[in-house]
């Protein structure tokens, strides 16, 4: 029996699609441009820095539906959190 000889590269997957390429490589472009902008509705002012741009471009792809992976401050989606750890009260009663 011939032992298979196997090369030194392992068959990997892309963990981006195209697309999420070429919406980071918009948010790149309208950065340098001076229009890409920060926060909900663009109202945070212009982004300056590289990262920031990336990010951008990688939320928009994730919101087009692009294959992009998740995020890394994101844990699973089962955790529960409370704002600010305040217990919520359903019904307020004035006497």
């Amino acid at each position: 029996m011939a032992a298979k000889k196997s090369s030194g590269r392992k068959s990997t997957r892309r963990k981006t699609s195209k697309a999420a390429g070429k919406s980071v490589a918009s948010a790149m472009r309208r950065r340098k441009a001076g229009t890409l902008r920060r926060g909900k509705g663009g109202r945070g002012g212009k982004v300056k820095s590289r990262k920031q741009a990336v990010a951008i471009g990688l939320s928009e792809a994730r919101k087009k539906g692009a294959k992009v992976p998740a995020r890394k401050g994101k844990a699973s989606s089962s955790r529960k959190s409370t704002s600010s750890g305040r217990k919520k009260s359903s019904s307020r009663s004035k006497s």
